[in-house]
C-alpha cells in the first residue's frame, strides 16, 4: 500500500513537469508540502510559471480549484462567501467564496488590502469560514498557492511576518536554464501546457497520502538536529526575529513528507536540510547589521546548515 501511495505522488510530479519545464527541485518540494498538509507561497516576477505550477497541481489532482486574482477592490466576502436574500424561499441562502474547494490559487496575494488577506489566511488556519454567524469547514483537503510579486510594489500590500507565518514553504522558482528556455520558446518541450496534465490521483488519494506521512518516523537525534538548527535562528548575530515554534513543526511535517516522497518510513538528517531554507526563510527577520551589509535570509541559514554538525543517523538496509 504504502509502495502504491508513493507512486501516485510521483506520478503527480511526473504530470507537472510536463507544464512546468527545468523546475523539478521546485516541483518536488511543492509536492512535498502538499503532502505535509501546508500552504505554498511563490514569491518571483512575472513569467517565470507561478500560476502554471499551481493550476497544473490542481489538474493532475483532480481537484476543485479556485482561482483570485487579487486586486486591491477584493473584499472578504469574495473569500469566504455571503448571504443573499433569495425571495422565492423567502430566506438568506449562502452563497460560497472562492476558499470553496480543494486548491485555491491566491494570484498576486500582496495586492489586496490587509482586511482581505487576513480573512484568507484565518481560513488557512481554521480550515472554516463563519458567515452570518454560521460556521461551514472548507472541503478536504484544502490547500492555498498564493503567489507574490516582489517587484512593482507600489500600492501593494507585503504580508507581515505573524502572517507569512500561516505559509508552511515560501520559495522562489527562479528564471529557467537557457537549455529549457529555449525549448519552451521553440516549442519543442514534450508538453509545455496545463492541457496536457492528466489527472492521475483523487482528492481521497492525497488524503490517504497525508495520513501516512503522519505515521513516518523521526529519531530523537533527528528531533534534537531540528531544535538546534532553530535555536541557532534565535541566537545568530544577524537575526532580530528567530524561527516561532510554528516553524519547527513545519519542519518536522515537511520532514516526513520528504521522507514519504523518496520511499522511506523513516526520515534521515538530510531531509531536514534540503527543506529548512524554504520553510524558515520567510519567518525570520534579519536585523539592520545584515541589511546594512547586503546578507540575505538564505546567506545566514546556510552559513547555520553548515555550522551546527548533522547527527549520525544510519540508513536503514532494505
Amino acid at each position: 500500500m504504502k509502495g502504491q501511495m508513493d507512486n501516485q505522488a510521483l506520478k503527480v510530479i511526473g504530470e507537472v513537469k510536463k507544464a512546468v519545464i527545468g523546475k523539478d527541485d521546485c516541483i518536488v518540494k511543492v509536492m512535498t508540502a502538499i503532502l505535509a498538509g501546508g500552504h505554498i507561497l511563490l514569491e518571483d516576477i512575472p513569467g517565470v510559471g507561478k500560476t502554471t505550477m499551481a493550476l497544473a497541481f490542481s489538474k493532475a489532482m483532480a481537484l476543485k480549484e479556485s482561482r483570485i486574482q487579487f486586486t486591491p477592490d477584493v473584499l472578504p466576502a469574495d473569500i469566504t462567501g455571503f448571504s443573499m436574500y433569495k425571495k422565492e424561499k423567502g430566506a438568506f441562502e449562502y452563497q460560497p467564496g472562492a476558499v470553496m474547494c480543494n486548491i485555491l490559487l491566491a494570484d498576486e496575494i500582496n495586492r489586496t488590502s490587509p482586511k482581505t488577506q487576513s480573512a484568507l489566511l484565518q481560513v488557512m488556519e481554521e480550515k472554516k469560514v463563519t458567515v452570518d454567524g454560521v460556521t461551514r469547514p472548507v472541503p478536504e483537503p484544502f490547500v492555498v498557492i498564493a503567489t507574490q510579486n516582489p517587484v512593482g510594489s507600489a500600492g501593494t500590500q507585503l504580508l507581515p511576518e505573524s502572517q507569512l507565518d500561516r505559509f508552511m514553504v515560501c520559495m522562489t522558482m527562479g528564471y529557467p536554464d537557457m537549455k529549457y528556455e529555449l525549448e519552451i520558446v521553440k516549442g519543442k518541450s514534450s508538453g509545455a501546457s496545463v492541457e496536457d496534465v492528466r489527472p492521475v490521483i483523487c482528492g481521497a488519494d492525497l488524503l490517504n497520502m497525508q495520513a501516512r506521512v503522519e505515521e513516518i518516523y523521526i529519531h530523537d537525534a533527528i528531533y534534537q538536529y531540528m531544535g538546534e538548527l532553530v535555536q541557532a535562528t534565535r541566537a545568530h548575530a544577524m537575526i532580530e526575529l528567530g524561527v516561532s515554534p510554528r516553524g519547527t513543526i513545519a519542519v518536522a511535517r515537511m520532514v516526513k513528507a520528504l521522507a514519504y516522497l523518496r520511499g522511506r518510513n523513516y526520515a534521515l538528517p538530510e531531509d531536514v536540510t534540503d527543506i529548512f531554507i524554504d520553510v524558515t526563510a520567510h519567518r525570520i527577520r534579519l536585523n539592520s547589521k545584515a541589511r546594512v551589509n547586503h546578507v540575505t535570509a538564505r546567506a545566514v541559514l546556510e552559513e547555520i546548515l553548515e555550522r551546527i554538525p548533522r547527527p549520525s543517523v544510519r540508513r536503514k538496509q532494505g
